[in-house]
Protein backbone atom coordinates (compact mmCIF):
# COMPACT_ATOMS: atom_id res chain seq x y z
CA UNK A 1 0.00 0.00 0.00
CA UNK A 2 1.31 3.46 -0.91
CA UNK A 3 1.20 6.52 1.34
CA UNK A 4 0.45 9.88 -0.21
CA UNK A 5 1.26 13.05 1.72
CA UNK A 6 -0.43 16.33 0.79
CA UNK A 7 0.30 19.46 2.83
CA UNK A 8 1.21 17.38 5.84
CA UNK A 9 -1.84 15.11 5.54
CA UNK A 10 -1.07 11.45 4.90
CA UNK A 11 -3.51 9.25 3.02
CA UNK A 12 -3.42 5.53 2.42
CA UNK A 13 -4.28 4.25 -1.04
CA UNK A 14 -3.00 4.52 -4.55
CA UNK A 15 -0.66 7.27 -5.65
CA UNK A 16 -1.97 9.94 -7.97
CA UNK A 17 -1.95 8.80 -11.56
CA UNK A 18 -4.30 9.14 -14.49
CA UNK A 19 -6.00 5.93 -13.37
CA UNK A 20 -5.73 6.63 -9.60
CA UNK A 21 -7.20 10.06 -8.79
CA UNK A 22 -5.79 11.89 -5.79
CA UNK A 23 -7.75 11.00 -2.61
CA UNK A 24 -10.00 13.82 -1.48
CA UNK A 25 -8.45 16.02 1.18
CA UNK A 26 -10.51 16.40 4.32
CA UNK A 27 -11.56 19.91 5.25
CA UNK A 28 -12.73 21.31 8.57
CA UNK A 29 -16.40 20.51 7.93
CA UNK A 30 -15.72 16.88 7.02
CA UNK A 31 -13.66 16.43 10.19
CA UNK A 32 -16.57 17.78 12.25
CA UNK A 33 -18.96 15.50 10.34
CA UNK A 34 -16.88 12.47 11.28
CA UNK A 35 -16.58 13.63 14.90
CA UNK A 36 -20.34 13.96 15.21
CA UNK A 37 -20.85 10.47 13.78
CA UNK A 38 -18.49 9.01 16.39
CA UNK A 39 -20.20 11.05 19.12
CA UNK A 40 -23.65 9.83 18.17
CA UNK A 41 -22.68 6.20 17.67
CA UNK A 42 -20.20 5.71 20.51
CA UNK A 43 -20.45 8.68 22.91
CA UNK A 44 -18.14 11.43 24.08
CA UNK A 45 -15.73 9.09 25.89
CA UNK A 46 -14.85 7.41 22.59
CA UNK A 47 -14.46 10.64 20.63
CA UNK A 48 -10.66 10.74 20.67
CA UNK A 49 -8.33 12.32 18.14
CA UNK A 50 -6.83 8.90 17.40
CA UNK A 51 -10.22 7.32 16.71
CA UNK A 52 -11.24 10.28 14.59
CA UNK A 53 -8.04 10.00 12.55
CA UNK A 54 -8.66 6.29 12.03
CA UNK A 55 -12.19 7.04 10.84
CA UNK A 56 -10.83 9.57 8.33
CA UNK A 57 -7.89 7.34 7.35
CA UNK A 58 -5.28 9.96 8.19
CA UNK A 59 -2.53 10.31 10.76
CA UNK A 60 -3.65 11.92 14.06
CA UNK A 61 -1.25 14.81 13.42
CA UNK A 62 -3.21 15.68 10.28
CA UNK A 63 -6.18 16.76 12.39
CA UNK A 64 -4.16 19.59 13.88
CA UNK A 65 -4.11 21.33 10.52
CA UNK A 66 -7.79 22.04 11.19
CA UNK A 67 -8.02 22.19 14.99
CA UNK A 68 -5.45 23.37 17.50
CA UNK A 69 -6.48 20.74 20.05
CA UNK A 70 -9.36 18.48 21.05
CA UNK A 71 -11.09 21.31 22.93
CA UNK A 72 -11.31 23.41 19.78
CA UNK A 73 -12.67 20.40 17.89
CA UNK A 74 -15.35 19.87 20.54
CA UNK A 75 -16.20 23.58 20.35
CA UNK A 76 -16.87 23.17 16.62
CA UNK A 77 -18.99 20.10 17.35
CA UNK A 78 -20.90 22.06 19.99
CA UNK A 79 -21.54 24.89 17.53
CA UNK A 80 -22.87 22.39 15.00
CA UNK A 81 -25.21 20.84 17.59
CA UNK A 82 -26.56 24.22 18.70
CA UNK A 83 -26.85 25.39 15.10
CA UNK A 84 -30.00 23.35 14.62
CA UNK A 85 -31.79 25.62 17.11
CA UNK A 86 -30.85 28.93 15.58
CA UNK A 87 -33.90 29.65 13.45
CA UNK A 88 -35.21 33.08 14.43
CA UNK A 89 -38.42 33.11 16.48
CA UNK A 90 -41.61 34.24 14.75
CA UNK A 91 -42.00 38.00 14.59
CA UNK A 92 -45.35 37.82 16.36
CA UNK A 93 -45.71 36.85 20.01
CA UNK A 94 -44.55 38.39 23.27
CA UNK A 95 -41.18 37.91 24.92
CA UNK A 96 -42.28 34.99 27.09
CA UNK A 97 -43.52 32.96 24.15
CA UNK A 98 -40.44 33.76 22.08
CA UNK A 99 -38.07 32.87 24.93
CA UNK A 100 -39.94 29.66 25.72
CA UNK A 101 -39.80 28.57 22.09
CA UNK A 102 -36.09 29.39 21.86
CA UNK A 103 -35.34 27.40 25.01
CA UNK A 104 -37.28 24.41 23.67
CA UNK A 105 -35.40 24.50 20.37
CA UNK A 106 -32.05 24.51 22.17
CA UNK A 107 -33.23 21.66 24.41
CA UNK A 108 -34.32 19.59 21.39
CA UNK A 109 -31.05 20.29 19.54
CA UNK A 110 -29.00 19.08 22.51
CA UNK A 111 -31.00 15.86 22.66
CA UNK A 112 -30.48 15.15 18.97
CA UNK A 113 -26.98 13.77 19.54
CA UNK A 114 -25.75 11.35 22.17
CA UNK A 115 -23.93 13.33 24.89
CA UNK A 116 -24.84 16.51 23.01
CA UNK A 117 -25.69 18.42 26.17
CA UNK A 118 -22.41 17.41 27.83
CA UNK A 119 -20.40 18.57 24.82
CA UNK A 120 -22.13 21.96 24.71
CA UNK A 121 -22.03 22.37 28.50
CA UNK A 122 -18.31 21.67 28.77
CA UNK A 123 -17.57 23.94 25.81
CA UNK A 124 -19.65 26.73 27.36
CA UNK A 125 -17.90 26.28 30.72
CA UNK A 126 -14.51 26.76 29.04
CA UNK A 127 -15.67 29.86 27.18
CA UNK A 128 -15.11 28.20 23.81
CA UNK A 129 -17.33 28.04 20.76
CA UNK A 130 -19.91 30.57 19.70
CA UNK A 131 -22.33 32.44 21.93
CA UNK A 132 -25.21 31.78 19.54
CA UNK A 133 -27.52 29.93 21.96
CA UNK A 134 -27.37 32.67 24.59
CA UNK A 135 -27.85 35.36 21.94
CA UNK A 136 -30.93 33.56 20.61
CA UNK A 137 -32.45 33.66 24.09
CA UNK A 138 -31.32 37.25 24.67
CA UNK A 139 -32.93 38.43 21.43
CA UNK A 140 -36.22 36.82 22.45
CA UNK A 141 -36.09 38.30 25.95
CA UNK A 142 -35.18 41.73 24.58
CA UNK A 143 -38.72 41.99 23.20
CA UNK A 144 -39.84 42.90 26.70
CA UNK A 145 -36.70 43.85 28.63
CA UNK A 146 -33.74 46.17 28.48
CA UNK A 147 -30.65 44.64 26.81
CA UNK A 148 -28.70 44.22 30.06
CA UNK A 149 -31.61 42.45 31.77
CA UNK A 150 -32.24 40.29 28.70
CA UNK A 151 -28.56 39.26 28.56
CA UNK A 152 -28.44 38.23 32.23
CA UNK A 153 -31.76 36.40 32.05
CA UNK A 154 -30.65 34.62 28.87
CA UNK A 155 -27.58 33.31 30.68
CA UNK A 156 -29.74 32.00 33.53
CA UNK A 157 -32.16 30.28 31.16
CA UNK A 158 -29.32 28.76 29.15
CA UNK A 159 -27.71 27.38 32.31
CA UNK A 160 -30.99 25.72 33.24
CA UNK A 161 -31.40 24.24 29.75
CA UNK A 162 -27.84 22.87 29.72
CA UNK A 163 -28.04 21.44 33.22
CA UNK A 164 -31.47 19.89 32.81
CA UNK A 165 -30.70 18.36 29.42
CA UNK A 166 -27.38 16.94 30.66
CA UNK A 167 -29.23 15.26 33.52
CA UNK A 168 -31.86 13.86 31.17
CA UNK A 169 -29.28 12.44 28.76
CA UNK A 170 -27.29 10.82 31.55
CA UNK A 171 -30.46 9.23 32.89
CA UNK A 172 -31.46 8.01 29.43
CA UNK A 173 -28.07 6.40 28.93
CA UNK A 174 -28.13 4.83 32.38
CA UNK A 175 -31.60 3.43 31.68
CA UNK A 176 -30.41 2.00 28.34
CA UNK A 177 -27.75 -0.14 30.04
CA UNK A 178 -29.79 -0.95 33.13
CA UNK A 179 -27.61 1.12 35.43
CA UNK A 180 -30.32 3.42 36.82
CA UNK A 181 -32.34 2.40 39.86
CA UNK A 182 -35.93 1.70 38.73
CA UNK A 183 -38.65 4.07 39.85
CA UNK A 184 -36.20 6.67 41.14
CA UNK A 185 -35.31 10.07 39.74
CA UNK A 186 -36.69 11.89 36.73
CA UNK A 187 -39.60 9.57 36.05
CA UNK A 188 -40.99 10.35 39.49
CA UNK A 189 -40.81 14.10 39.09
CA UNK A 190 -43.92 15.83 37.76
CA UNK A 191 -44.71 13.08 35.24
CA UNK A 192 -41.30 13.04 33.60
CA UNK A 193 -38.40 15.18 32.38
CA UNK A 194 -40.38 17.04 29.71
CA UNK A 195 -42.76 18.30 32.38
CA UNK A 196 -39.82 19.30 34.59
CA UNK A 197 -38.35 21.27 31.69
CA UNK A 198 -41.61 23.11 31.00
CA UNK A 199 -42.11 23.97 34.67
CA UNK A 200 -38.51 25.16 35.02
CA UNK A 201 -38.78 27.50 32.05
CA UNK A 202 -42.12 28.82 33.31
CA UNK A 203 -40.65 29.50 36.74
CA UNK A 204 -37.70 31.40 35.28
CA UNK A 205 -39.77 33.47 32.86
CA UNK A 206 -42.56 34.03 35.39
CA UNK A 207 -40.02 35.19 37.95
CA UNK A 208 -38.52 37.57 35.42
CA UNK A 209 -41.97 38.98 34.64
CA UNK A 210 -42.63 39.51 38.34
CA UNK A 211 -39.25 41.17 38.77
CA UNK A 212 -40.07 43.52 35.92
CA UNK A 213 -43.39 44.46 37.52
CA UNK A 214 -41.95 45.03 40.98
CA UNK A 215 -38.76 46.95 40.25
CA UNK A 216 -38.78 50.73 39.70
CA UNK A 217 -38.52 51.90 36.13
CA UNK A 218 -35.01 52.94 35.12
CA UNK A 219 -34.35 56.45 33.78
CA UNK A 220 -33.87 54.96 30.31
CA UNK A 221 -37.26 53.26 30.44
CA UNK A 222 -38.94 56.40 31.72
CA UNK A 223 -37.38 58.42 28.92
CA UNK A 224 -38.52 55.94 26.28
CA UNK A 225 -42.05 55.96 27.76
CA UNK A 226 -42.13 59.76 27.66
CA UNK A 227 -40.90 59.80 24.07
CA UNK A 228 -43.56 57.27 23.08
CA UNK A 229 -46.27 59.24 24.84
CA UNK A 230 -45.13 62.45 23.18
Amino acid sequence: MNIVQVNGVQYSGGVTTARNPRPARHDRDSVVDAAMTILDEHGLADLTMRRLATELEVQPSALYWHFENKQSLLAAVADRIVGAALTPPPSEGDWRLAASQAASRIHDALLTYRDGAEVVLSTHALGLGSDAARRLLADALARGHEPAVAATAATAVLHFVLGHTSLVQQRMQADSVGAAAPGVGLDEQLAGPDRVFDVGIELLLGGLAELQRSRPASPARLQRSAETAG
